[in-house]
């Protein structure tokens, strides 16, 4: 193994905190991933397909399941807190690790206005004289604090935060599945009527799952934080092999259930079940607080995902800086273990999502959803690629804890899957442009680390030479 990655963990682990354990990383992997996507995308997804959604979910989910189990492979052999940028540096080249950890630190740092603007849209309708730049920069400044604190605190402020929505997802699909059976007072059992009736299950074709599988997709980014947070934990190979069992099927139950319940329970192309999901099954049971408290849930549910989401953009832009990838003020790290400049930055970024609020509320969301998605397509592709090169070198030197099922055959089967959904969104014109996008950005990323390569090299020259003029040896 390269002698960057060895480093790397090793200064990670010394200069960072060390006290996160197997039940924080469950519920920050959970918090991260159980947010927007899932509350704000259901709907959307549903619009799209109908019923068939629950094919795309399924398709996403399995493909998640395989780019986790790679993932975790290489974490757990290797814990960094750049993750999967650390090991595409090793496994593929520098220049892969520095354009992959800054691809994923921009792609957080849109899916933190995401989480903010729409716990924001929800808050200002509870108090609907408060503009919503000042709700969201409210939220901002108070998870600011947060973040701020030492690891350990976090992590229980996270665990606690995760831990409230998951309990609610777990009663939301006990209600769905009382509402489907007619056991609750004043309703009947659904049957099949609303999954095969109004235009059937696929009510749009192979086109609408299709459509529907490039919106889902996005849901389940956010899970592959476990293993940034791992090396933050007092035994980061045993941490990572349990978090990642764990989190990676709990999160595909409650996507694949919850979107059960919803098409099962009300006709896919009811206005509110497109507008709200949950709120919409909730008010079947004629509780009139439910839809109250099921809103009050969506905004604890974005606001630790936006929580877990500023943890893993600041450990990420302190690991790239540690490589020598990123300013070398992000790697001051504060008396509790915290990487303060590198979090400071990412509540900056917080607020930059606070002002687009003020400038563009109701656009902010859809903008800051879509561009997103193909940013983590690529951040799977990388990963997978890595996996497929450095597995013969983990197995080499015996580090391997947790095996990707079926290597080879399976990794190149994922790295397929991945390129087949690339070639599945350029047949979209709106996925197109997205994928444009990133690919640009991964580009542009690419070139900046040839130009500063090149740079350093000609520096080096440079001084080389005068070492030489002078009679001194360079070092």
């Amino acid at each position: 193994m390269s002698s960057t990655t060895s480093t790397t963990s090793t200064q990670v682990t010394e200069q960072l905190g060390t006290g996160l354990r197997v039940r924080h990383l469950t519920m920050m992997g959970l918090g991260s991933a159980v947010g927007a996507g899932l509350f704000l995308g259901a709907g959307a997804g549903i619009g799209l397909a109908g019923p068939a959604i629950l094919v795309s979910y399924v398709v996403a989910g399995v493909l998640v399941v395989l780019v986790m189990r790679m993932l975790a492979e290489m974490a757990a052999a290797l814990p960094s807190s750049g993750s999967f940028s650390t090991y595409a540096d090793a496994g593929i080249g520098r220049w892969a690790g520095f354009t992959l950890g800054w691809l994923y630190w921009a792609t957080l740092v849109l899916v933190l206005g995401v989480e903010i603007t729409g716990a924001s849209q929800i808050v200002q309708g509870w108090f609907p004289a408060v503009p919503q730049w000042v709700v969201a920069l409210l939220l901002v400044v108070a998870f600011a604090v947060v973040n701020l604190s030492g690891v350990r605190s976090f992590g229980e402020f996270e665990f606690w935060f995760a831990s409230i929505k998951v309990a609610v997802i777990v009663l939301f699909l006990v209600i769905g599945a009382l509402l489907v059976l007619g056991l609750l007072p004043g309703t009947d059992p659904v049957g099949t009527s609303n999954l095969l009736g109004h235009g059937g299950f696929a009510p749009q074709g192979v086109g609408g799952i299709a459509s529907g599988l490039l919106v889902v997709v996005f849901a389940f980014g956010g899970i592959e934080i476990i293993t940034i947070a791992a090396a933050e934990s007092q035994d980061p190979r045993r941490s990572i092999a349990a978090a990642a069992r764990s989190v990676v099927w709990r999160i595909l139950l409650f996507y694949v259930g919850s979107v059960a319940v919803m098409v099962l329970v009300l006709p896919w192309d009811a206005p509110e079940l497109v507008a709200g999901p949950f709120v919409a099954v909730l008010g079947l049971t004629g509780i009139p607080a439910l839809p109250l408290v099921m809103e009050v849930v969506v905004v604890v549910a974005l606001l630790s995902a936006f929580n877990a989401n500023v943890y893993g953009t600041s450990r990420m832009a302190f690991s790239l800086a540690q490589r020598g990838d990123g300013p070398r003020a992000l790697t001051h790290v504060s008396r509790s273990g915290v990487p303060s400049a590198a979090v400071w930055v990412s509540i900056a970024c917080g607020l930059v999502s606070v002002l687009l609020n003020w400038l563009l509320p109701d656009q902010l969301l859809t903008i800051l959803l879509s561009a997103a998605g193909a940013s983590l397509i690529l951040v799977w592709l990388f990963i997978a690629v890595a996996q497929i090169r450095l597995r013969p070198r983990l197995e080499r030197d015996g580090t391997l804890s947790i095996r990707m099922w079926g290597y080879p055959y399976l990794s190149w089967a994922t790295l397929a899957l991945l390129v087949g959904f690339m070639v599945l969104m350029l047949t979209d014109d709106e996925a197109r442009g997205q994928l444009a996008a990133a690919v640009g950005l991964c580009a542009v990323l690419a070139g900046v680390y040839a130009a500063r390569s090149g740079v350093r090299r000609a520096r080096a020259r440079r001084t080389g030479a005068a070492l030489v003029d002078t009679g001194q040896r360079p070092d």
